[in-house]
């Protein structure tokens, strides 16, 4: 049962971050090959990184290209249909938001299939859900969302660490992937609505060789 859960959460996530991608390609308004690549390094980065890390050689995709086959076709429909939406970046945060919550439950829960700690699960879970957005935003030419000062990293943080706290505990698997990816998007979500964002740093004069 936890596997079918997993398995069509890392569908939809993938699903999402590819639509995500795409929408930054509409943005910069790319041709028809830069939706594609958008979308699917959106979609398949995070996932890809974490198996490289775990050793589970090959990597998700390679196994099954299904995942690249989708999110090409996403793309290539996002790329049709991207003017629809009154605002695309609007429709990209809240998109992301979902992907991002999504991603952190499937990796924590990856890192725990591997027989990793569970550090290292949230770990995985934080990697995931992060590593395609910050792929996105570079080869988009946009400011990477991880080095904002909004609340991202802190959303897959969340969701990872209540997924693997659940588990710990032992709440049945389907509540733990439930309450993970509902309080990773709340925070995130939260974030967005209200403009919540963790305290920067702030420079201080330096002490001089006296003090």
């Amino acid at each position: 049962m936890f596997e079918t859960i997993a398995g069509i959460l890392d569908w939809i996530g993938i699903a999402v971050f590819a639509t995500t991608g795409a929408l930054v390609a509409s943005r910069k308004q790319m041709d028809i090959f830069g939706f594609s690549l958008l979308g699917t390094v959106t979609g398949i980065g995070g996932g890809t990184v974490r198996d490289l890390v775990l050793g589970n050689l090959p990597v998700f995709w390679v196994r099954e290209p299904a995942y690249v086959i989708v999110c090409v076709l996403l793309s290539v429909l996002v790329f049709f249909t991207a003017h629809i939406p009154e605002s695309r970046y609007r429709l990209l945060l809240w998109l992301d938001a979902l992907g991002l919550a999504l991603f952190a439950v499937v990796g924590a829960g990856m890192g725990l299939a591997a027989d990793a700690g569970p550090v290292v699960a949230v770990v995985m879970g934080v990697i995931t859900a992060t590593f395609g957005g910050i792929i996105r935003d570079v080869l988009g030419g946009e400011s990477p969302v991880i080095l904002r000062r909004e609340i991202y990293v802190t959303a897959a943080l969340v969701a990872a660490v209540v997924f693997v706290g659940a588990i710990a505990v032992g709440l049945p698997r389907e509540g733990a992937v439930i309450g993970g990816v509902l309080c990773g998007f709340a925070v995130r979500g939260a974030a967005l609505h209200w403009g919540w964002s963790l305290p920067a740093y702030r420079a201080r004069p330096g002490r001089v060789p006296e003090d």
